[in-house]
C-alpha cells in the first residue's frame, strides 16, 4: 500500500557537479539549498543582497550584478540609528554609512563576477507580494528606490523595496504582482543573464515556505501566480529547469508533522527529505559520490569525543587526516584545508 503519491521529477541532461559555479538567490528556503551545497564544498554564492522573496527584487538585484553597480550614500537612508539600503538586508546596514557602502559593493563586486562565471543560477520565489514606499515615507528615508531603470524594468510609483527594515507598516502598501508583472520582469531578467553570460544554466524552485501572514487564500493566490509563470519560462526556453521543492512539501509529505511549530517551516526532517531528492536529480553521479566521502569528513569534524586522550580518539584523527588527505589527492579540486587544520590541530592538542 502506497501512503504518499509518486512525483516524478525530471533530471536534467546536464547535471551539477564540483567543477561547476552555482549562485543561489531569493527566499529563505534557498539558503537550505545553498548551505548544503557549501558545506559538501560546492563552488556556491548565496544571496549577494540577503534573502529576497518576490520576483521583482531578485530581478532587480541579478540586473544590478549584471551592471556591476556601484552604490553611493545617496542610494542609503539613516534610520533606527543605522544606514540602510532598501535593496539588501540588514546585516549589511551600519551606523558608519561609509562600512554598510564597503560591504555593499564589496559584494555587488564579488556578485559581478561570480555571476560572469557562474554555470548555474538557482532561483527561488517566495511570494508574489512586493512592497512599495508611500507617501508617509519621510522624505529622507526614500533614498535607493526607484535607482534602476532598464527599458525592461519600470518602476512602480512609490518606489520598490526589498527589504522593510522592521520599519512602521504605513510607510508601504503591499501589492500582489500579477501574471504579466511577475512574467515580465523575469523574462527580461533572463535575457540580459544570457548576453551576460551565455553558458548560464537556470534552475527555478518555488519555496514551500508559507507566508501565513498574507493569509491562506492570498499565499496560495501568491504561489499560484509563481508556479504558472515559471512553468511558462521553462517551457519556453532552453536551459531552464523546475525542482520541485512546492510539490514535495505540499503534495509529498503534506502533513503538518513536517512543519516546525509555527507550521509554516518545513522542519528538518522536510528538509532533509527534499534535499536528498535535490542532489539525487540535479547533482551528476560522480559528484554525488564525492559528496558522499566529504559527507563523512564534515560528521567527523562535528564529533566531540568524551575522552580526547585516548589512543583509540589519537586513531580516530589519524584516520581522517588520511582520508582527507587522499580526498584532496583524489580531487584536486576541492576545498578540505579547514578540515584537514582542524584534525592536525587536535591531534597536538591530545
Amino acid at each position: 500500500m502506497d501512503f504518499m503519491l509518486n512525483l516524478n521529477i525530471s533530471s536534467p541532461t546536464e547535471r551539477i557537479s564540483y567543477q561547476d559555479k552555482v549562485m543561489i538567490i531569493g527566499s529563505c528556503f534557498t539558503e537550505h539549498i545553498g548551505n548544503r551545497l557549501q558545506e559538501l564544498k560546492f563552488p556556491v554564492m548565496q544571496n549577494p543582497n540577503g534573502i529576497l522573496f518576490d520576483a521583482r527584487s531578485v530581478t532587480y538585484s541579478l540586473v544590478s550584478y549584471i551592471q556591476n553597480k556601484k552604490y553611493r550614500k545617496e542610494d542609503l537612508f539613516y534610520s533606527n540609528e543605522l544606514w540602510q539600503s532598501w535593496q539588501h538586508h540588514s546585516r549589511f546596514s551600519d551606523i558608519d554609512a561609509n562600512i554598510a557602502l564597503e560591504r555593499i559593493n564589496e559584494s555587488q563586486k564579488e556578485a559581478h563576477q561570480f555571476l560572469k562565471e557562474a554555470d548555474w543560477l538557482i532561483i527561488t520565489l517566495g511570494s508574489s507580494f512586493s512592497y512599495h514606499l508611500t507617501e508617509e515615507t519621510p522624505e529622507a528615508c526614500r533614498n535607493g528606490v526607484g535607482h534602476l531603470r532598464t527599458n525592461e524594468f519600470v518602476d512602480v510609483p512609490g518606489g520598490e523595496v526589498a527589504n522593510c527594515h522592521r520599519a512602521p507598516s504605513q510607510w508601504f502598501y503591499k501589492h500582489l504582482m500579477s501574471i504579466e508583472e511577475i512574467h515580465s520582469a523575469l523574462d527580461g531578467c533572463i535575457h540580459q543573464l544570457w548576453q551576460f553570460n551565455p553558458k548560464l544554466k537556470i534552475l527555478f524552485t518555488i519555496s514551500p515556505v508559507r507566508h501565513i501572514r498574507d493569509g491562506v487564500v492570498e499565499n496560495n493566490r501568491s504561489k499560484a501566480r509563481l508556479i504558472e509563470v515559471v512553468h511558462h519560462l521553462v517551457n519556453k526556453f532552453d536551459g531552464l529547469y523546475y525542482f520541485p521543492a512546492y510539490e514535495l512539501v505540499i503534495d509529498v509529505l503534506r502533513d503538518y508533522r513536517f512543519y516546525d511549530i509555527d507550521m509554516v517551516h518545513p522542519n528538518y526532517a522536510a528538509t532533509e527529505f527534499i534535499l536528498e531528492k535535490f542532489m539525487q536529480h540535479y547533482i551528476d553521479e560522480e559528484s554525488a559520490t564525492i559528496a558522499q566521502e566529504i559527507k563523512k569528513i564534515i560528521t567527523a569534524r562535528k564529533h566531540r569525543p568524551l575522552q580526547p586522550g585516548t589512543s583509540a580518539h589519537q586513531q580516530f584523527l589519524r584516520s581522517n587526516i588520511t582520508k582527507t588527505q587522499e580526498l584532496m589527492k583524489k580531487y584536486p579540486f576541492l576545498s578540505l584545508e579547514e578540515e584537514l587544520d582542524y584534525f592536525n590541530r587536535e591531534e597536538e592538542v591530545v
